[in-house]
C-alpha cells in the first residue's frame, strides 16, 4: 500500500505557537480526518502541505516526492479547498474558472458544469455577492474538477448548512468508489467524519495524540462514568480528562478491555464519539 502524504517529525514555529514533530501518514485510496480544536495547527499542517509557509524542521512528500522539489507536478494533482477561498470579488464564478482551468491539463468542463448545476451556482453572479455557503461551493466546484488524486480540505463545512454538509459528505462518498482518490479532511466538526473516514489524527496544541485507523479507536475509546470512590492513583492511570461531580465521575479511556479488567461490574461503558475524544484529550492535555 502506497501512501499519498508522509510526513516525519515535521516542525514550524511562531512566537505564540510550535507545530512540534508531527508525523503522520495517509495510503492511497484512503480519507483521514485531521481533527482537533480551533488553533490546535491543523491549518498550519495544511499549509505547510501545500508550500504556503516554510517549514523549520521535517520532511513531507507528496505522491512519493519531496513536496517542494516537485511542487508544480504534486499541485496539479491536488485539489485543494481553503477555509476561506480568495476569489477576485469583482469577478463571477464563469470568469473565476477560466483563469483557473488552463492550468490543470485534466480540466473536466462537464464535471465542473454539472457539479455548478447540482451546487445551484450562479455562473454569472460577482463572488462578493456569494453567501459564504455558496463560496465554499464554488471551491468544492472547482477543485473536484480536475480529476485531482488527492483531495485537501480545510475545515470546509464549516458556516455551511446541515443539509449541504451532507450532500457534500455524500459527493465524497461517491467520489472514493474511484479507490485512488485520498483526502485528507480538517475539520473541528467531528460528526462530517464518523461516517466517511478511515483514519482520524488528532491535533492539540500543535501535537500529535494519535493517528489511527477510525475502527481502532473505536475498539479501544471508551467513555467510562462511575462512583468517585472508584478513583485512585492506580485507576486514574487508565483515564483520560476525569470529571467529577456529586454522583461521580465521568471520564475516557482509550484502553477499554484494561479498564474492564481493573474496573469489573463497577462502572458504565458507553460509546466514544469522536467529539467525545476530541474533548477529554483535550481537557486533559490543559491539565497535564
Amino acid at each position: 500500500m502506497e501512501n499519498v502524504i508522509e510526513i516525519q517529525n515535521l516542525r514550524k514555529n511562531y512566537d505564540d505557537f510550535t507545530l512540534k514533530d508531527v508525523s503522520f501518514s495517509l495510503p492511497e485510496g484512503y480519507v483521514m480526518g485531521l481533527i482537533g480544536p480551533n488553533g490546535a495547527g491543523k491549518t498550519t499542517i495544511i499549509k505547510l502541505i501545500m508550500n504556503l509557509i516554510m517549514k523549520n524542521g521535517g520532511g513531507i512528500k507528496i505522491f512519493g516526492k519531496n513536496h517542494t522539489e516537485h511542487e508544480v507536478e504534486i499541485k496539479s494533482r491536488i485539489g485543494f479547498v481553503y477555509d476561506t477561498p480568495n476569489y477576485y470579488e469583482h469577478l463571477n464564478l464563469k470568469q473565476i474558472k477560466n483563469i483557473i482551468a488552463p492550468f490543470y491539463s485534466n480540466w473536466d468542463e462537464p464535471v465542473f458544469v454539472s457539479l455548478v448545476d447540482k451546487f445551484d451556482l450562479p455562473l454569472k453572479k460577482i463572488i462578493r455577492k456569494f453567501s459564504r455557503g455558496m463560496v465554499m461551493k464554488a471551491a468544492i466546484a472547482i477543485a473536484l474538477s480536475h480529476h485531482a488524486d488527492l483531495i485537501i480540505m480545510d475545515e470546509p463545512t464549516s458556516g455551511l448548512d446541515p443539509v449541504f454538509r451532507r450532500e457534500l459528505l455524500d459527493l465524497l462518498y461517491e467520489l472514493l468508489q474511484n479507490e485512488k482518490k485520498s483526502i485528507l479532511f480538517s475539520t473541528h466538526i467531528t460528526s462530517d467524519l464518523e461516517r466517511i473516514a478511515d483514519y482520524i489524527t488528532l491535533i492539540l496544541d500543535g501535537k500529535i495524540i494519535f493517528s489511527r485507523s477510525k475502527d481502532e479507536i473505536f475498539e479501544n475509546y471508551a467513555i467510562v462514568k462511575g462512583g468517585n470512590e472508584l478513583l485512585n492513583e492506580e485507576t486514574k492511570k487508565y483515564l483520560k480528562g476525569i470529571r467529577t461531580g456529586e454522583f461521580g465521575f465521568e471520564s475516557l479511556t482509550d484502553n477499554l478491555s484494561e479498564v474492564k479488567k481493573k474496573f469489573g461490574p463497577d462502572i458504565v461503558i458507553d460509546r466514544a464519539s469522536l467529539e467525545d475524544i476530541m474533548y477529554y484529550s483535550n481537557l486533559r492535555n490543559n491539565h497535564a
